[in-house]
């Protein structure tokens, strides 16, 4: 899990990279929490998510957007941390130049980062959103949404209460090809605190499904 600095659109960025063993694995890039509330690339949701995509094959990323530990810049509103994390992805494509497949996961505020990425970068294939902030930001740009993708959230949450995830997930599940698989963990908060694991389980499930039977073959020889 070594260190890098990349060169972002404000200044270097921290990072943790991982490479796959298997050529041409694919890619995985995790966006964590609001920065101006303590989110960084080591909140436990992050890194759970990021040792799913590690654990099943994935070259990965997760890294500080400007301003969070050693990555230069200040927070910018959301235009400079989503040029934050596009630059970080056209990191690790230039270090994965035959990779094919591109996913993003995020949480909280990585989550709304995240989902834009969709709407920008056309190499990204699906998602992983947990509790994205429905409550707080507009999410209207998913029109159409041009992939399909995993969202999680708790029950219990009180920051972004589920029926606010669950109107975005109808809205999401009335477009033509997609399909959300949602799931809410009944006795979990904002937090996931003693919840990892069953993300973990839910993030691996879903990727296992999506992925194909041939891209996990592949995987599981790595």
């Amino acid at each position: 899990m070594p260190e890098v600095m990349f060169q972002g659109p404000d200044g270097r960025l921290e990072a943790r990279y991982h490479h796959a063993k298997m050529p041409n694995a694919p890619l995985a890039l995790v966006l964590h929490p609001h920065p101006l509330h303590g989110g960084n690339m080591n909140n436990r949701v992050t890194y759970t998510l990021y040792q799913v995509f590690q654990r099943l094959g994935f070259s990965v990323m997760r890294f500080n957007s400007r301003g969070v530990g050693k990555s230069q810049g200040r927070y910018s509103g959301g235009e400079g941390e989503l040029a934050d994390a596009a630059e970080a992805l056209d990191w690790l494509q230039r270090i994965n130049p035959n990779s094919k497949t591109v996913w993003v996961a995020g949480y909280q505020y990585g989550a709304f980062i995240g989902m834009q990425m969709l709407m920008r970068r056309p190499e990204v294939c699906g998602f992983i959103s947990v509790t994205p902030p429905a409550n707080h930001f507009d999410f209207t740009f998913l029109a159409p949404c041009p992939q399909s993708g995993l969202i999680v959230t708790g029950a219990r949450d009180e920051i972004v209460p589920e029926p606010a995830v669950a109107k975005l997930v109808a809205k999401l599940n009335t477009q033509k090809g997609i399909k959300i698989d949602y799931r809410v963990f009944e006795d979990c908060d904002h937090f996931f605190v003693e919840h990892c694991d069953r993300l973990a389980d839910a993030a691996e499930d879903h990727l296992l499904t999506a992925l194909g039977r041939d891209e996990r073959m592949k995987l599981a020889a790595d």
